[in-house]
């Protein structure tokens, strides 16, 4: 226990990175973590930096893995499971691809084409930005790990009922007649060297970061001003725990606004130190990367919007109901 308590926090929350960080503006900025300034400064430098180490190490990893699946072995593993037990693959598969909701799109597009039933695809689209790895091991090292378990799990189960509600509602019509004639080739995959993956995984390091950057960048900054500049009376009077419609709020707030799932994650971190409930901090973190207006814009040139409109309606509907559960019983996981 104590070996994993040090791990946990030279590893994940970076502790030393931390103090580093308080040398750095205390000494060298002559200023004092206390005070406003040097407490967003503080803020801003260690999270921005804690958060793209981490960010790189785990999407190299993650992207080794991934590169033993292409779409074609992939298409074949999903191919061979049927109702619920597709949609928890679907979803599952989600996890491994670190991939914002527009990056996802193309990728249904693929499978959809490739035969794979839409209510699986659905499950892939829904957890594929809430549920990535690197965001749950992030979300460890802000919150802890209870915390991410926990939001893994409720992210998974909104996954697999959604696309089943999709699966069972059959709404196969509603989707563009162009997805299912832009049929994929089915190969078989080639077998990549050790160094071709780690290539792969490099070159997909590379590719997500200068998607992300900007995000964390501005994401980090918010957080810094709301974590140091707004006073706690204010953010209570409007998103406090003792209002019911916080949750509401917070969930319709992120839905106009596009950001990766790292950079809204500052964003809540701040708002729950500053007494904001945990579920509606986890609420505006998923309707910011499961339903950003980009991504819903995206979504409609290859599905017509009955499909559309049910498809935000069920992701919406459990957003709500996962937000209000965790600011009910969200003080077990603290």
């Amino acid at each position: 226990m104590i070996v994993f308590e040090w791990l946990n926090s030279q590893l994940l929350k970076m502790d030393w990175l931390n103090n580093l960080v308080r040398l750095l503006v205390e000494q060298v900025f002559g200023l004092s973590i206390k005070d406003q300034l040097g407490g967003s400064i503080h803020f801003y430098i260690y999270d921005v930096i804690k958060i793209f180490i981490l960010l790189a190490f785990l999407i190299f990893c993650i992207s080794y893995v991934q590169s033993f699946f292409p779409p074609e072995r992939t298409k074949k593993i999903l191919g061979g499971f049927n109702g619920i037990s597709a949609n928890i693959l679907g979803a599952l598969l989600g996890t491994i691809t670190p991939f914002c909701s527009c990056s996802s799109i193309p990728l249904f597009i693929g499978f959809t084409s490739a035969g794979l039933p839409i209510g699986v695809t659905f499950s892939f689209l829904i957890s594929s930005p809430l549920v990535d790895l690197a965001s749950v091991i992030l979300l460890a090292s802000i919150f802890n790990w209870k915390i991410a378990i926990a939001y893994v799990i409720v992210g998974l189960v909104l996954a697999v009922i959604g696309g089943t509600i999709i699966s069972k509602a059959k709404l196969e019509k509603y989707v563009e007649p162009f997805v299912f004639s832009n049929k994929m080739i089915d190969i078989e995959p080639e077998q990549l060297a050790t160094r071709d993956r780690v290539d792969f995984a490099k070159n997909q390091v590379l590719d997500i970061v200068k998607r992300v950057w900007l995000y964390i960048l501005i994401g980090v900054g918010i957080g810094a001003i709301i974590h140091n500049w707004i006073p706690e009376n204010v953010i209570a009077a409007v998103l406090g725990k003792d209002k019911w419609y916080s949750v509401l709020l917070a969930t319709f707030v992120g839905v106009p606004m596009y950001a990766d799932i790292f950079g809204t994650l500052p964003i809540a971190e701040a708002l729950v130190l500053k007494g904001v409930g945990l579920g509606t901090a986890l609420a505006f973190m998923m309707s910011v990367t499961a339903l950003s207006l980009p991504s819903m814009i995206m979504l409609k040139k290859v599905v017509k919007i009955k499909l559309l409109v049910i498809f935000a309606g069920v992701v919406t509907a459990g957003i709500l109901i996962i937000g209000y559960t965790f600011n009910a019983f969200g003080y077990l996981l603290m």
